[in-house]
């Protein structure tokens, strides 16, 4: 299984910023782990032009569950992959919170993803409150249940990511037994659901993964890779974590 460096640059970033991705891929043409970055829609084609024949892939933030229609706004799944993105963010926990996506929304999403040929990145992650009141692992199970397709056998067109809500852009991070607790739990609850197959699926961890804590994060067993925030939008923070992924 090739381990997975995502970038998830959120609501940041203008033409200025394309220069990063550019640097990245000078310092890391050849990385060891496979590099992914999901830039704001505007820039998508910019960075899909930079990355060609690269090691770079591109994707996007969020999708439509629809694949076209009166959604002013929205973007589709088939947009996407027409732009040239490989990838699709489905269910991060700002959506969920800030826009009121339920579960069964962001299953139909990544339905809606795998049947475009994007490789879909399915969120899912506690609040501190949850995670004060033990409820961790209950939250997870009920996050898989609700935001996972019924069947799938393609273990390499579905990543899972785990983001602990209240580690998110704060600097704090779960322990290293809590972070193996989750993701041993997640690879379990996917196995009784796909089978063999689940085996092979990537997990991440996101959550205030810098240079400085992502080799002992990617040590943890079950871990295959981060979706990173805000240290992905420089390429000297993101190639660190791309470099510590690559000897793992």
């Amino acid at each position: 299984m090739r381990k997975l460096a995502a970038g998830n640059w959120k609501m940041n970033g203008t033409s200025a910023e394309l220069g990063e991705a550019r640097a990245l891929l000078t310092a890391h043409p050849t990385p060891g782990c496979d590099m992914l970055l999901c830039p704001p829609a505007t820039l998508i084609g910019g960075m899909v032009q930079i990355a060609e024949r690269s090691a770079l892939m591109i994707g996007g933030q969020d999708c439509h569950a629809a694949q076209n229609g009166a959604h002013t706004g929205d973007i589709s799944a088939l947009m996407l992959k027409d732009a040239g993105a490989s990838h699709v963010i489905v269910g991060h926990s700002e959506r969920r919170a800030d826009h009121g996506e339920s579960s069964a929304l962001v299953r139909a999403k990544a339905i809606t993803a795998l049947t475009a040929g994007l490789v879909a990145i399915v969120c899912v992650g506690e609040t501190e409150a949850q995670r004060n009141a033990g409820e961790t692992l209950a939250v997870i199970a009920m996050q898989l249940e609700g935001s996972l397709p019924l069947a799938h056998d393609n273990p390499e067109s579905l990543v899972i990511a785990y983001e602990p809500v209240w580690a998110i852009g704060t600097g704090r991070t779960p322990t290293l037994a809590e972070v193996a607790e989750v993701h041993r739990f997640i690879r379990d609850t996917l196995i009784r659901r796909f089978g063999d197959p689940a085996r092979q699926m990537r997990l991440l961890y996101g959550g205030s993964v810098k240079p400085g804590n992502a080799a002992d994060i990617f040590a943890v067993p079950n871990v295959d890779g981060a979706l990173v925030g805000g240290a992905s939008l420089k390429a000297s923070d993101f190639g660190a974590i791309v470099a510590a992924l690559g000897h793992h």
